[in-house]
């Protein structure tokens, strides 16, 4: 009984223009039926991404690349420049490809203008070509008289001395 069943189907199918084993497409859908609905052996978009190169994409079409690379110089000044001289040099701000550094001393702002060039070019080297195009370098700076928002030219407290 169930063989003569599928030998009627198998000849309905026939007479439709169907051939025997595919199902016969159902009208009012949009989708295709040769369209896969899975990604398959290659590589496709609706695969599962590595989270480092989705951060990346994101980065790069949202045009947060500037701002990033000069995060990577503040987080990664000691690997960039080396312990000793991020033991006495601290990035302040960097601003149109300038980078101002203080040092903790005279004596380090001197020797840190002297490796200047060197120091521009492991920046360079571990951040990127026109991230810091140069640096200011700054020495200790000396505490300020001027206290709150409003001031008065002059001498300031010296001026009770005399």
């Amino acid at each position: 009984m169930a063989h003569a069943a599928l030998e009627a189907a198998k000849a309905k199918a026939k007479e439709r223009g169907t051939p025997p084993g595919r199902r016969p497409a159902v009208r009012g859908t949009s989708q295709n039926p040769r369209r896969r609905r899975w990604s398959g052996p290659g590589a496709d978009a609706r695969d599962p991404q590595p989270l480092g190169r989705l951060v990346r994409n994101l980065v790069n079409n949202s045009g947060w690349g500037g701002s990033m690379a000069t995060a990577q110089v503040f987080a990664q000044w000691a690997k960039l420049v080396g312990e000793d001289v991020a033991e006495h040099a601290q990035p302040v701000v960097l601003k149109d490809g300038e980078l101002t550094v203080r040092a903790s001393s005279t004596a380090w702002a001197t020797q840190l203008r002297l490796l200047q060039g060197k120091l521009l070019a492991k920046i360079a080297a571990g951040v990127g070509n026109g991230v810091v195009k140069r640096m200011r370098i700054q020495g200790p700076t000396a505490p300020s008289w001027r206290k709150g928002p409003r001031h008065v030219p002059g001498r300031g407290p010296r001026d009770t001395y005399g």
